[in-house]
């Protein structure tokens, strides 16, 4: 029997170039995640989230890519604008957009941007607030048409 989607483990950005893996995120709704550079109102890149399959496939480790929540048994490049990601019981994520890879995956690895190209994870902005710790359950609750 296989577990259901559930998060791997929580980092959070406190200052560019900085990545550090935390036991527990504080996802404020509106905001983002406390304690995060991109914890601001007006951003639709409030949080990054990726999948384990992925960076294991491409040989990263966690924090590589800068990612905020990693989630294991669902692939996130299959997520679509308007998806809401569930975490525990309750924080949620809308997701935004993909998350280009910039330049400084080059510096993990020389030719990493364009192999990340559609896969670097999703971006998404706080609807609920809640903690979100790993080993939470994640339920994808699909776009409304």
């Amino acid at each position: 029997m296989s577990l259901p989607p559930h998060v791997a483990w929580v980092r959070v950005s406190p200052k560019p170039g900085r990545n550090e893996e935390m036991s527990s995120l504080n996802l404020i709704e509106g905001l983002g995640i406390e304690g995060d550079r991109h914890a601001r109102p007006d951003k639709r890149n409030q949080v990054l989230v990726m999948d384990v399959e992925t960076l294991d496939h491409f040989e990263l480790r966690a924090g590589d890519i800068r990612e905020n929540i990693a989630i294991r048994g669902l692939d996130a490049a299959e997520l679509v604008e308007g998806d809401r990601l569930r975490f525990g019981t309750d924080a949620e994520v809308l997701i935004s957009h993909p998350c280009a890879p910039c330049y400084k995956m080059d510096a993990l690895r020389p030719g990493l941007q364009e192999e990340l190209r559609g896969r670097r994870g999703m971006l998404g902005i706080v609807t609920r607030g809640g903690v979100v710790l790993p080993g939470d359950v994640v339920k994808l609750v699909p776009k409304q048409d």
